[in-house]
């Protein structure tokens, strides 16, 4: 009697799956659902991660950098006046050390553009070419004429929305004007170079570009730049590279990180991060009641059965044990399927899907024309473990229920 308390794990393995198999109906539908749900979880969280991650990383390209350096009153009030001295050598030589793996200078005021047709207010940023390529700006974006070629060049680089709004073209003149630290107006004529397509197409009738050496030289902001835009690595890991630029850029100069730039951007990635957890949870809670039914109903056809182990010497925490064990297993068999599945679904579609039927509700968001779902494992890992932890709880109900059987009781119903 004694050595049927216990069984080895691998007769209790055996017995739990032969078990499931009894009614291979039930189990093939709960499987069906475990493995639906699942799949919902890891196929949605990809394409929600994906989303998000992309408006992030379109927000930083768009500002862009990871941490940014102004001067004090810059945020409160970004004009000429608020303009900050030229870095000395020592200050890049120190980025040079840190976690940056690249940075820029550059001149961001506010002006009018003008072609023979109309004007348009915007951004006018005076930049490093080599800067901002490393920084984020696609050189392939250009779909019209070349891209700037020095600080010095005398040419404009402008969105192809602005383009049309101005009703100019390639190679034709406008003018650009703003205002110098006296309050005087500004303006120079310039020659269209080049013309970029955003991701974003909002952007493409916001921003300018022109040579930092050419705005300088028109702005009368010799040695004087807006900012200094500094990325690294990881977007969502910017502490190292936050302190490590503040201590080069010392207590007279204001530096933050991009989360503090674009307080919207930053509050998307942690809503992102809790929305994850809280999907997880809820497909799983519909999954559960599916559970607890199937297992259930397992007990209860088999209540003379589990008397009988009883009535043998099988003791109350290995029935428990035995009906845990059949959870589990269908639990695994439901993750196997269902984690193949989204995997299968997530693969052929990670060059990006085509959203553009809705681009301008997305860009409403922050978000551009094409979906790339990121897969990440800890997204995956979390998925799994959260379906192991709460189906282990779920089935306490139906294990416990099979162990408080009497022998005598169980035996004796039909």
């Amino acid at each position: 009697m004694a050595g049927t308390s216990i069984l080895p794990f691998g007769a209790m393995t055996r017995l739990a799956w032969r078990n499931l198999w009894r009614n291979h109906r039930r189990t093939l539908i709960m499987l069906l659902a475990i493995s639906v749900g699942v799949w919902a979880m890891i196929f949605m969280t990809a394409m929600m991660r994906g989303m998000v991650d992309q408006m992030v990383e379109d927000g930083i390209d768009a500002l862009p950098g990871q941490v940014q350096v102004h001067h004090p009153n810059y945020r409160d009030d970004p004009s000429i006046e608020n303009s900050m001295p030229e870095p000395l050598r020592q200050f890049f030589q120190e980025l040079e050390q840190s976690a940056a793996t690249g940075w820029t200078r550059r001149v961001r005021v506010p002006a009018m553009i003008s072609s023979e047709r109309d004007s348009r207010g915007v951004t006018l940023l005076g930049v490093e070419p080599a800067g901002e390529i490393a920084l984020g700006f696609d050189p392939g974006s250009i779909v019209q004429g070349r891209f700037l070629e020095s600080e010095t060049d005398k040419g404009l680089v402008i969105g192809e929305k602005l383009l049309d709004r101005l009703e100019t073209d390639l190679g034709k003149r406008v003018v650009i004007m703003s205002q110098d630290p006296e309050n005087n107006i500004a303006d120079r004529g310039f020659r269209i170079v080049g013309v970029y397509k955003a991701k974003l197409s909002s952007l493409e009738e916001t921003y300018v570009y022109a040579g930092l050496g050419t705005t300088q030289s028109l702005l009368s902001l010799d040695g004087m730049i807006s900012e200094i835009a500094i990325t690294g690595r990881d977007y969502r890991n910017v502490d190292d590279l936050l302190e490590q630029v503040s201590t080069a850029a010392g207590n007279s100069l204001e530096t933050l990180p991009w989360m503090e730039l674009d307080s919207y951007l930053g509050l998307m990635l942690g809503v992102m991060d809790g929305f994850v957890l809280v999907w997880i949870i809820v497909i799983f809670l519909a999954l559960s009641f599916g559970l607890v039914n199937t297992l259930m109903m397992a007990v209860f056809e088999r209540v003379r059965e589990i008397g009988l182990m009883q009535a043998l010497g099988m003791k109350p925490s290995a029935i428990l044990y035995q009906i845990l064990l059949e959870s589990l297993l269908l639990l695994l068999l439901g993750l196997i399927l269902g984690n193949t599945l989204a995997i299968a679904s997530i693969l052929p579609i990670q060059d990006g899907i085509d959203i553009s039927m809705v681009a301008e509700g997305m860009e409403m968001m922050g978000a551009s024309s094409m979906l790339y779902p990121a897969l990440k494992t800890k997204d995956l890992l979390l998925a799994n473990v959260v379906v192991i932890v709460l189906g282990i709880i779920t089935s306490l109900l139906p294990a416990w229920r099979a162990s408080q059987y009497r022998p005598v009781e169980a035996i004796a119903k039909t």
